[in-house]
């Protein structure tokens, strides 16, 4: 694992493979939120630096992960695509909400924070061309109207290192997420390699 992300009460982990699952933690008031967990040896020490477990949340149905063990261990509840997290100041955004896949993603204003799990993807497997952050491939032809309009200075993800500092980058990979499919395509066979 390797710790990415970290900004003022929050802190992310990537595994070193190509799919890069990237797991984060929020502090808010001494509480600790987990997100898509992976879990990993030093996992406990870390969020006991930030604070204490309140739950483990799965923005995305299929991120299963890690989710239920930590949780377990952890001794907190396990959310699964909740619509709100009652008592902290995150706001829960759908963003698809397909048979096949249900997703939410997090909104935290007062830190201009956006974490999202699937939909947005810093790895080139997501990515046409020399985009910072692409839409996910099969959501590429949908607009995520949900996440119009906001402006992010740390946009995180479910599959690679954030973004930090570059709320343009949110905007610009919506704008484009259609017609930069035939982009995304010439770069598929490298991004399948993980040689992109």
């Amino acid at each position: 694992m390797k710790i990415v992300d970290e900004i003022a009460h929050a802190i992310g982990w990537i595994e070193e493979k190509p799919s890069a699952r990237t797991s984060h933690a929020l502090e808010v008031e001494g509480r600790v939120w987990l997100f898509d967990v992976v879990d990993w040896p030093d996992l406990d020490a870390r969020v006991q630096e930030l604070g204490e477990p309140a739950a483990v949340v799965q923005l995305l149905d299929r991120h299963r992960r890690d989710c239920a063990a930590v949780a377990k261990r952890l001794e907190v509840p396990h959310l699964v695509v909740p619509r709100q997290l009652p008592g902290t100041p995150f706001e829960l955004r759908p963003v698809v909400r397909f048979r096949w896949w249900q997703e939410v993603a997090l909104w935290w204003e007062e830190r201009s924070v956006l974490l999202v799990a699937d939909a947005l993807g810093t790895i080139p497997f997501f990515c046409a061309g020399d985009e910072p952050a692409g839409v996910h491939p099969i959501l590429r032809p949908w607009p995520l109207r949900s996440l119009h309009g906001l402006a992010p200075d740390h946009l995180l993800v479910g599959h690679g290192e954030g973004i930090q500092h570059h709320p343009a980058a949110l905007e610009s990979a919506l704008r484009t997420a259609r017609r930069r499919i035939p982009r995304w395509l010439v770069g598929l066979p490298g991004s399948v390699r993980g040689t992109r």
